[in-house]
């Protein structure tokens, strides 16, 4: 069996999940729609740099004599660990999006009163 398509990817779906909860926050906090839109504006940009960020890219040179069964172990340990380490950065990441798109709003939100 091949390999499975989602559609949307995982990354749009998350996107699209923190979109409307943003935008759900916000309208129940009583904000306006030029708020709202700068926050979700925010969010997408961010996230977009998060994703783009976690694109591991690198190469391991086995050692000579390796059997195909040993390379294979070796493989899925070294993808599992990446996974893992992926799985808590990005958790990490998320909030301190979070943080960051709170802090631009409020930014904004300061400018324009003044």
């Amino acid at each position: 069996m091949g390999d499975v398509l989602e559609f949307p990817s995982r990354q749009a779906q998350g996107l699209a999940y923190l979109d409307r909860q943003l935008r759900d926050l916000l309208t129940a906090k009583g904000a306006d729609d030029e708020l709202i839109d700068f926050a979700a504006a925010q969010l997408t940009r961010i996230y977009a740099e998060l994703s783009a960020s976690e694109q591991y890219s690198f190469s391991v040179a086995l050692p000579a004599g390796l059997g195909s069964s040993e390379a294979e172990t070796l493989r899925q340990q070294i993808d599992n660990g990446l996974e893992g380490l992926r799985r808590e950065n990005h958790a990490l990441m998320v909030r301190l999006v979070a943080q960051l798109v709170l802090a631009e709003v409020r930014l904004f939100q300061h400018e324009r009163s003044n």
